[in-house]
């Protein structure tokens, strides 16, 4: 049974050829995936702990919050000295490093980097430890020199002599770029300028004495964990965040790891897509194979093979399908994780493939994930080859199920496609945002698994529908095309049900997407009231700077600024909530439309006052008067009565979760040094909108990070933003195609081998080679519409169903793009005539003769 087995599988290596590209493509992701995070982690890993101080010194962070203040938190340099004095330290000294500067040439153009990453500015001191060192030119002396990065002076073609200017919180400065610093291991995609230490606190951070951290260093023979719990015992706990070597460079990696989960889910996402896929190609594939060697298979009985043995032989060519496949994939997996290094190397992170991770983890995971798909796959055909009689070897017999009922199918799809729409019904009339995507993702699962059951039941009525007008326009080679589309339901639903799935994702995403466009839009209308609103690209805070520049514009009237602040609240249910609150100057009601449930702005933005979300107030049992404790950074405390409740959707943008805002002057108060998030300005009297933006755009030409937008504009900025998810869902599409392309391609091909001496007799007949050719693509664009149809259509089901989540967080418009829609039926059936190119050709040189002999 062994060497039988083989020999199948090299018979038939050409035919499963096609199967195992499935299984290449879904083990090359998964492999490349595991091998780039492991590269960019331990690469990173070896960075931080090379560059780490022993101990270092930090301000306390109390708050988390995604929109950043602005303010640089810090720590006096008076306890330099202070930690000098203690036993066991060697070194001690302040160190200034912000985030997010902007730095610009001589043409105001920026020369930081664009995928993202920040600019940073610090002070220039070497050590062993330090990340870069000096390779030409000299180090910064005075106020008005720097020195910059290699990569970055090299990418922005700056060099030693060219002005530029640092645009930090205090305000902007000029230096002349005075030598050139090099990475020593990775750079991990920053652009840094470095300032003398004895300028870097008053020109980054606006006073001096203070730093951003201080670095302490142990003298010989004492431990990172000794000399830490000293320096806690003489400065007390709980005011300073202290941490050795080993701690900073485990909290630079987790935050370095949302980074790279984010790569690493994209992957697995594809990974998941060409599994979830390959497995309709695979069981199509060896379902068709075992079909065409029922007399093969019955000769194996006859001669004294059982049941379990045959079983056995089929699985074993799926496995061996699995090990080439998974082989192959683990191979293409190694390039593709070096082309995204390389990738990396372009956007600025300079990682080298000669240090390229391949750990034990991930050939395991490879050949788990191509051998039990392949396995998995191929359990049913085998089950059914192991009912193949010894009689089947007398007679011109098939067990592909060409008139086997679709009872059971219809059952089991009946009942799963029940407890989908179930879930479906609940999610779409929930009214909590949890429980309701709960159901979504139960819905969108046990519905995709019912249409996959089911479909071979609507192969007939959708076909014959679909390929209706075939016989009138293309005559007898249409209506044979649409017989042979129907010929065997099995086989058509499973070749049309991988192109489903791709399409099933698209449409629900389109319908999500357009719903969420459409729902931003109008809420823009309905609450956006200003002329324009300048902010920055990636709605990171900008100096004062700016904003003095903005208000003293030639045209500018009225400008309200808005500044973020993390905070936490303590509610009288009990429960602490961080969050972010959103600060407004007192003119917010004259660029802004909000609807109150309780109060107005004059009270919300009062000294001492807050305004919150009606919802989250109920939620919590606050009301108009309540009084509830606040904490911002840096230990600041104070109580804040609530004065308004807005009856805004959450979506419509003023503060994050409880909707918190509150007057400027309290966000000044109590989280000094913060830069403003947005200024909303509006025309002077007298003054046209056209004016005001040509001054805007002149006044801020010096400031590449901000920008002037419209009401159109800012339309744009959220459009071009949920368009990146759209993009990622057309990539796993264009995944999704090319392996349901490689499907429809086997399908037919191993059904032209199938109907070789069919095909015969009709060229005997009189079909020529163009009609032949001409019937093989009708075939395979109908089959390939007809995956589009049952895809879109359970699409627009998950579609609506998402929409009512969204519409739970106030995104309440729906919209379908019919246009997309209609773009994707007709890119199917483009689809099915690519892949029938092949097959119908081979099929049209066959010889008549040699074709009406074939058994």
């Amino acid at each position: 049974m062994l060497k039988a087995t083989l020999r199948s599988f090299l018979a038939h290596k050409g035919r499963l050829l096609l199967s195992a590209l499935a299984v290449v493509l879904s083990v090359a992701f998964v492999a490349g995936s595991l091998i780039f995070s492991d590269t960019v982690s331990r690469t990173f890993d070896r960075l931080f702990a090379s560059t780490s101080a022993d101990v270092t010194l930090s301000p306390k962070e109390d708050l988390e919050s995604q929109i950043p203040s602005g303010a640089v938190e810090t720590v006096p340099t008076s306890l330099v000295d202070r930690i000098s004095k203690i036993d066991g330290v060697a070194l001690a000294r302040p160190d200034v490093s912000v985030e997010n500067v902007t730095v610009v040439d001589k043409d105001n153009e920026s020369v930081g980097p664009t995928t993202g990453a920040p600019t940073i500015a610090a002070d220039w001191y070497v050590t062993d430890r330090s990340p870069v060192k000096l390779t030409s030119g000299h180090a910064p002396r005075g106020p008005g020199e720097a020195l910059i990065d290699a990569d970055t002076a090299d990418k922005k073609n700056v060099g030693i002599g060219d002005p530029l200017t640092v645009i930090a919180q205090p305000g902007s400065f000029k230096v002349e770029v005075v030598g050139i610093a090099t990475f020593k291991t990775t750079n991990p995609g920053a652009a840094l300028v470095f300032v003398d230490p004895a300028v870097a606190p008053d020109k980054l951070l606006g006073r001096d004495g203070v730093a951003t951290s201080i670095q302490v260093d142990a003298d010989q023979g004492v431990t990172d964990a000794q000399l830490k719990r000293r320096i806690a015992t003489e400065l007390g706990s709980g005011r300073y965040e202290l941490e050795t070597a080993d701690e900073q460079a485990d909290s630079a990696a987790s935050q370095l790891g949302g980074f790279l989960d984010v790569i690493k889910y994209v992957m697995l996402g594809f990974a998941g897509i060409a599994v979830l896929v390959g497995v309709f190609l695979i069981v199509n594939t060896f379902s068709m194979l075992i079909a065409q060697r029922t007399r093969e298979l019955g000769l194996l009985r006859a001669l004294g093979a059982d049941r379990r043995q045959v079983r056995r032989s089929v699985l074993t060519e799926a496995v061996l399908l699995g090990l080439v496949g998974s082989t192959l994939g683990l191979a293409t997996g190694i390039a593709l994780a070096y082309g995204l290094i390389k990738l990396m190397s372009v956007f600025g992170m300079n990682l080298k493939t000669t240090e390229m991770v391949v750990g034990w983890g991930t050939p395991v995971a490879a050949y788990v994930v191509g051998v039990g798909v392949t396995f998995v796959a191929a359990y049913l055909p085998a089950r059914r080859a192991a009912t193949v009689s010894p009689m089947a070897a007398l007679a011109d017999a098939e067990i592909a199920g060409v008139g086997r009922p679709l009872r059971v199918r219809a059952v089991v799809g009946a009942i799963v496609g029940a407890l989908g729409a179930a879930a479906l019904v609940g999610c779409a009339t929930s009214t909590e945002t949890s429980s309701a995507a709960s159901l979504l993702g139960l819905g969108v699962v046990l519905t995709l698994v019912a249409t996959v059951i089911a479909g071979p039941l609507l192969v007939r009525p959708v076909i014959r529908v679909l390929g209706g007008f075939f016989p009138a326009v293309f005559g007898s080679v249409g209506r044979m095309s649409q017989r042979n589309a129907l010929r065997n339901p099995r086989r058509t639903g499973a070749t049309a049900a991988a192109l489903m799935v791709g399409l099933a994702l698209v449409g629900g995403m389109s319908v999500a997407s357009a719903s969420m466009t459409k729902s931003f839009d109008e809420q823009i209308d309905k609450t956006l009231g200003a002329d324009f609103v300048v902010q920055n690209a990636n709605f990171m805070p900008f100096p004062q700077e700016i904003t003095e520049k903005v208000m003293a514009t030639e045209g500018a009237g009225l400008v309200v600024r808005q500044r973020f602040a993390p905070v936490a609240v303590r509610l009288p249910d009990g429960k602490r909530v961080e969050t972010t609150a959103s600060g407004y100057d007192p003119d917010l009601d004259d660029v802004a439309r909000i609807t109150y449930a309780e109060g107005d702005t004059a009270a919300a933005l009062a000294d001492g006052n807050i305004a919150m979300d009606a919802g989250f107030a109920e939620d919590h049992d606050v009301r108009v008067g309540s009084t509830i404790p606040v904490e911002f950074p840096g230990g600041r405390k104070t109580e804040l009565k609530v004065a308004a409740l807005t009856d805004q959707d959450a979506a419509e943008g003023f503060g994050t979760q409880g909707g918190l805002f509150l007057g400027f002057a309290t966000v000044e108060k109590f989280v000094p040094g913060g830069q403003d998030s947005a200024l909303y300005v509006n025309a002077a009297s007298g003054t046209s909108d056209g004016a005001l933006r040509a001054a805007l755009d002149k006044t801020l030409d010096p400031y590449p990070q901000v920008q002037v937008r419209d009401l159109a504009d800012y339309k744009k900025l959220i459009h071009d933003q949920i368009a990146v998810l759209l993009y990622l869902v057309y990539a796993l599409l264009g995944l999704a195609i090319v392996i349901a392309v490689l499907g429809v391609v086997n399908t037919l091909a191993l059904s032209v081998v199938e109907r070789t001496r069919e095909i015969g007799l009709l060229r005997a007949i009189g079909l020529g080679r163009r009609q032949l050719r001409r019937m093989i693509r009708l075939e395979s664009v109908v089959i390939a519409v007809f995956g589009a149809v049952l895809g879109l259509a359970l699409g627009l089901v998950w579609g609506v169903c998402v929409q009512q989540v969204l519409a739970l967080q106030g995104m309440e418009a729906f919209a379908v793009p019919w246009t997309t829609l209609v773009a994707v039926v007709v890119g199917s059936a483009v689809v099915g005539i690519v892949a029938a190119l092949l097959p119908a050709l081979r099929a049209s040189r066959m010889n008549v003769l040699a074709a009406i002999a074939h058994e």
